[in-house]
């Protein structure tokens, strides 16, 4: 019989469970009472201690060692602190949105910058704003228990307790319920990866969680040949899945999960996925650029960054880092489009579009920039405009970043709140991380990159909503809701599919075609800075109308503008 690992209640008290392969003189120490728990056969030990119940706090005990339960499912006093025994009184109203993949418009966004006050509840009063936007589904980033008070999430140890710096798990819940009832779903950034730098006490339960026969930019990796590394995944996806009613879940860097195993454990936790109602979706950020990730591993779309790469190459010039494999110019886009991507991989000629995940930035992009600002602030308002068209009307699945929609003015920089010794060590190597950059080729210009460990750079980082109203911020959101309605409601648009797509470039200029029978589209981009006489690379013949445009204009296509047209049968 599987044991469910942490406390759960029992009708006289709770149950204790842990695996300890370390020791054999193992106790729960409950509101500084210690409890012996009894080796149970295979690595396991427990213990029933009646007369208490929620809101009670403990630790385990091993060799007189008091630790952390890292299958905790509360730490309000963070992750160094005892576990609270938890027990949810929410009500679910909603079963879930399952919704195809092809209807999906995802919103990425960071609780605790996505609002002033940076929490759970804080952030249901602005999903009637998403909705209004036209995004069908969020993408919360990690939400697993880290060290410090604020951080991006990815330095999670403690995958079964919500980050209690957001609110309680109940408020979790309350988030995802009122998506639902506003029919949006709901996915969740999961890192199996790799485990945060501070607060991970697996290895003082056992070794065998870790290999050293891997290593990883974060150390020693999770050994997926061991059952209970490949268990604590699987129970902590089912986890997010049931209890919190998660949509599906968004899995980092898929490509740094070491597994020689049969089946892989990503094949496994698809497996599983699969069989969940409603249904669930796993959709995975790779730099493989390997369509096996969802034919084989079974996730049901990628990240295609080198969309947004291509794209920023185009339009700001930048050659540095990752973007050095990539030319400028339309004609890179246009066989991006039409690839699904650039660079080495295999070429995904099974995907259709919506297993594309496109972007023109997201978490990454923005904040492993040197002082996370933003695309919108590094190219015209017109450009942007422009090129969020493309975003929105192509047919592969499009992600955005949390203010995105209104063009941003708040960089989104990279902030952690690590212990002193560790802070500093993540000060330094994010200065020295930019070294290969031209412009932060000498130690003056890399003193002034922004302090991940200052208040006021995560502060610097919160969405200033009040900032929409203001006209340049509004044009931008008004074409975001215009080009969201258009893609759900527009025929040609919403049918619209890799097989019936056709993209002509020349310089800065591309056209793509959209076919659906005898009806098309064509959205005519011109990405250089110069006005161009439309005729010249588009022939707008009688049966042709304008449905949309970024700017006005008559017999010139303005510079940095988009048009789409429609000719029906």
């Amino acid at each position: 019989m599987k044991r469910t690992l942490g406390a759960r209640r029992s009708r006289r008290g709770i149950i204790f469970t842990c695996f300890v392969t370390t020791t054999d003189r193992v106790a729960v120490r409950v509101d500084g009472e210690d409890y012996p728990m009894k080796a149970v056969g295979g690595g396991f030990f427990k213990a029933h201690v009646d007369g208490i119940g929620p809101g009670a706090s403990y630790k385990f005990v091993l060799d007189e060692q008091e630790l952390p339960d890292p299958y905790a499912r509360y730490l309000p006093n963070g992750v160094h602190g005892p576990a609270t025994i938890y027990e949810s009184k929410h009500r679910f109203r909603s079963p879930g949105v399952s919704r195809p993949l092809r209807e999906q418009v995802i919103y990425e966004l960071h609780i605790g910058t996505f609002t002033t006050s940076g929490t759970y509840l804080a952030a249901v009063e602005r999903l009637p704003d998403l909705v209004r936007l036209g995004v069908t589904t969020l993408e919360v980033m990690p939400l697993s228990s880290f060290a410090g008070s604020r951080g991006w999430g990815y330095d999670g140890v403690a995958h079964f307790a919500p980050f209690a710096g957001y609110g309680s798990p109940d408020d979790l819940r309350e988030l995802i319920d009122s998506a639902h009832e506003l029919g949006l779903s709901v996915l969740l950034d999961v890192v199996y990866n790799h485990f945060g730098p501070a607060g991970n006490y697996l290895r003082a339960y056992s070794q065998d969680y870790f290999t050293s026969l891997v290593s990883t930019p974060w150390g020693d990796a999770p050994d997926y040949s061991h059952p209970m590394m490949r268990r604590f995944v699987l129970d902590n996806a089912r986890y997010w899945l049931e209890e919190f009613r998660f949509d599906g879940l968004r899995l980092d860097a898929v490509q740094t999960i070491f597994d020689r195993s049969e089946p892989h454990i990503l094949r496994e936790l698809a497996n599983q996925v699969a069989q969940l109602e409603p249904r669930k979706i796993l959709i995975a950020e790779t730099d493989e650029n390997d369509p096996a990730t969802v034919t084989v591993l079974g996730c049901d779309a990628v990240w295609a960054d080198d969309f947004h790469h291509q794209l920023h190459v185009t339009l700001t010039g930048e050659r540095d880092g990752y973007y050095a494999g990539f030319s400028p110019g339309a004609r890179g886009i246009a066989d991006v489009i039409t690839r699904g991507w650039l660079r080495g991989g295999t070429p995904p000629h099974d995907l259709e579009a919506e297993h594309l995940v496109f972007c023109i930035q997201n978490h990454d992009q923005i904040g492993n920039r040197a002082f996370g600002d933003r695309l919108s602030s590094q190219v015209s308002l017109d450009a942007y405009a422009a090129i969020s068209t493309l975003l929105l009307l192509l047919p592969m699945t499009p992600l955005l970043f949390m203010g995105q929609e209104w063009a941003a003015s708040s960089p989104f920089i990279y902030f952690t709140d690590h212990e002193p010794e560790l802070g500093e060590l993540v000060r330094q190597g994010r200065r020295e991380e930019f070294k290969r950059f031209a412009s932060f080729s000498s130690p003056e210009a890399r003193e002034k990159i922004p302090d991940p460990q200052a208040l006021e750079t995560f502060e610097a980082s919160r969405l200033r909503w009040e900032e929409r109203d203001q006209p340049g911020h509004h044009r931008i959101l008004e074409l975001y809701r215009d080009l969201l309605s258009l893609r759900q409601t527009d025929p040609v648009l919403r049918a619209a599919g890799r097989k019936n797509l056709r993209v002509e470039a020349r310089g800065m200029v591309m056209v793509v075609r959209f076919e659906l029978g005898h009806d098309q589209r064509a959205l005519v981009l011109n990405l250089d800075k110069t006005p161009i006489p439309l005729a010249e690379v588009f022939a707008v013949d009688d049966g042709w109308t304008r449905l949309f445009t970024t700017s006005d204009f008559s017999d010139n296509l303005p510079a940095e503008s988009a048009v789409l047209y429609a000719k029906r049968s």
